[in-house]
């Protein structure tokens, strides 16, 4: 899912559709796996908006490649389980202690937490 920008009201006060971000065929899409991603994700648009734009387009394109900012989660959280089938949990750091939880099956980039200050468990 992209960022949504405010919505836009035609002359009758209608919402009108935003435009969604256009994915390359080399690209991931994103994916919320759990509510509480979405919420968190939500929550973090509210605050640091360029910020989780930066991560969006880190994600889209290059979701494995390890960095200062993004790397596989270690120990006890280093793998999640979904539908049956173990992944390699990720971690994206953002500004202010804020993380995004993720894993990569396929094209796709599954959000399975997103925490907008550090989380208990990896401090």
């Amino acid at each position: 899912m992209s960022p949504q920008p405010s919505p836009i009201l035609d002359r009758m006060g209608k919402r009108r559709p935003s435009v969604p971000r256009p994915v390359k065929r080399a690209e991931y899409t994103l994916q919320f796996g759990t509510r509480q991603a979405e919420k968190g994700w939500a929550d973090l648009l509210g605050t640091t908006r360029n910020a989780v734009v930066d991560a969006w387009d880190f994600l889209t394109r290059t979701p494995h490649r390890a960095s200062e900012r993004n790397h596989p989660m270690k120990a006890e959280l280093a793998k999640v389980e979904r539908n049956g089938a173990l992944h390699d949990r990720w971690q994206y750091e953002l500004p202010g202690g804020a993380r995004i939880w993720f894993y990569v099956e396929g094209q796709t980039v599954w959000l399975v937490d997103v925490h907008t200050r550090h989380p208990n468990q990896t401090k």
